[in-house]
């Protein structure tokens, strides 16, 4: 592989680096780089994250400790790579900055990238690090977000880059076998200590904050810092989360988000800083792949309380209410039915019910009292976990929550199917192409006609 012509000064990223036993960064950086330009599936993954496609044709390079002819630039730290994907004639470039560790992403280093991807015509700057973004194109660091520049910036975490390792490895969707040899090797050496890759483990030190100031009956100020802190790590923890039901089910879990909002992540902000403000909770829904409905998971600060939940269409085939609980009831096949509720909605303004699903098992019609000549329409099946004291610690909530979310998808989530009508059935009077013609149609409508007279 030749150097490209651009660069005075560039490393063909190594999968066996020669660095000081002290620079955990470029020896992370390169092996993770060698390996997106030597297992085609994993490289043409992580860059789909970016809206690149990598086809059968095309070629990834990449090197590392880059610096390029006729810079007017100076910056003090190098870029740690540049990744080049190319597709035909067409070439795409991205400058890489990686932290490894506790290590953060600075937004002027970001900057001085972003104006030497301008200078030099490049496509975009990736950053990588232990900290998390719900998209790659929703960068975890507010400055760089908020930044003018044109050239854009996504961002990985090292985790999520794992979790492609992990996923691609356990659906065998590499074919190359030393390609899938290379891949796993990758795996375990990213789960090593010295890799210092993380999960998201804590909530800043505003949390304790926020939840004193709720507990004490005050309203979250319109400029709070505090608030702000607390919903961007909401942000770092839910995408870890996703990442980590990603991990156990084997498939891409992601947040759920409106389309306005993975355009414009400050307009969303905006609105969950307001949610935060009014109603004192943390709201996030996670997408499963075939799953009956997506989970619903809210931390709700007045309360101290986690809850996790899905919501289902009730059976519209069902006539009574007690018949469509029933449906639901055949579903759930967890024994820790304790601290597992169900919320009923109903048609028009008739308010919506809550019962515990222990008092639903042992009479399904109490669903219907005060509920007479109405059928329920949908049910929301939720956990309700009270942390109390844990809920306001910042590693403790961390890590009740990783707890509590996947052991509701495990215990009743997955088993959970959504209700679909049943496909049109061919009438027994109508089974042939005959039965349907222009003259058995005639047919029909005069004896209908004679017996309307």
């Amino acid at each position: 592989m030749h150097r490209p012509d651009y660069l005075i000064q560039g490393e063909v990223a190594r999968l066996f680096p020669v660095l000081a036993t002290t620079s955990k960064e470029g020896r992370t950086t390169s092996i993770v780089l060698a390996c997106i330009s030597k297992i085609e599936e994993f490289g043409a993954e992580l860059l789909s994250t970016v809206g690149k496609r990598v086809g059968k044709r095309s070629k990834i390079e990449t090197y590392t400790e880059i610096v390029f002819k006729n810079e007017k630039i100076q910056v003090k730290d190098r870029p740690d790579g540049l990744i080049i994907l190319r597709s035909g004639s067409n070439e795409w470039r991205a400058l890489v900055e990686a932290k490894v560790g506790n290590a953060e992403i600075a937004a002027d280093q970001v900057e001085k990238y972003r104006e030497i991807a301008k200078e030099q015509g490049l496509d975009c700057v990736i950053t990588i690090s232990n900290q998390f973004a719900t998209l790659p194109e929703h960068h975890p660091v507010e400055e760089v977000r908020k930044s003018r520049s044109k050239i854009p910036v996504f961002h990985w975490s090292w985790m999520s880059i794992l979790t492609t390792t992990d996923i691609l490895l356990n659906q065998d969707a590499v074919a190359d076998e030393d390609q899938m040899l290379l891949l796993n090797e990758l795996r375990r050496f990213l789960t090593h200590e010295s890799a210092g890759v993380k999960g998201f483990d804590r909530m800043p030190a505003e949390w304790a904050e926020i939840n004193r100031l709720v507990s004490a009956g005050g309203k979250i100020p319109a400029k709070s810092n505090e608030a702000l802190i607390v919903l961007d790590a909401w942000h770092q923890e839910t995408r870890d989360l996703s990442l980590i039901l990603s991990r156990q089910t084997e498939t891409v879990v992601q947040e759920k988000l409106p389309k306005k909002y993975r355009s414009d992540p400050l307009q969303r902000r905006k609105d969950e800083l307001q949610v935060l403000r009014d109603e004192a909770r943390l709201v996030s829904i996670l997408e499963i792949p075939d799953a009956a409905a997506p989970v619903e998971i809210t931390a709700d600060i007045a309360r101290r309380t986690i809850d996790i939940g899905m919501t289902l269409r009730a059976p519209e085939d069902k006539v009574s209410s007690k018949a469509r609980v029933n449906w639901l009831l055949r579903q759930i096949k967890t024994e820790k039915i304790d601290e597992v509720f169900v919320r009923m909605t109903w048609p028009g303004r008739s308010e919506s019910t809550q019962f515990q699903l222990s008092d639903l098992i042992a009479d399904p019609s109490v669903c219907e009292k005060d509920k007479n000549g109405l059928q329920v329409s949908r049910f929301h099946i939720f956990i309700a976990r009270r942390l109390g004291a844990k809920f306001t610690q910042q590693t403790n909530f961390i890590k009740e929550l990783e707890d509590a979310v996947p052991e509701f998808y495990r215990e009743i989530g997955q088993n959970l199917q959504e209700w679909r009508k049943s496909a049109p059935k061919i009438r027994a009077d109508r089974s042939s192409a005959e039965d349907v013609s222009v003259d058995a149609l005639e047919s029909d409508a005069e004896a209908d006609g004679i017996e309307n007279l």
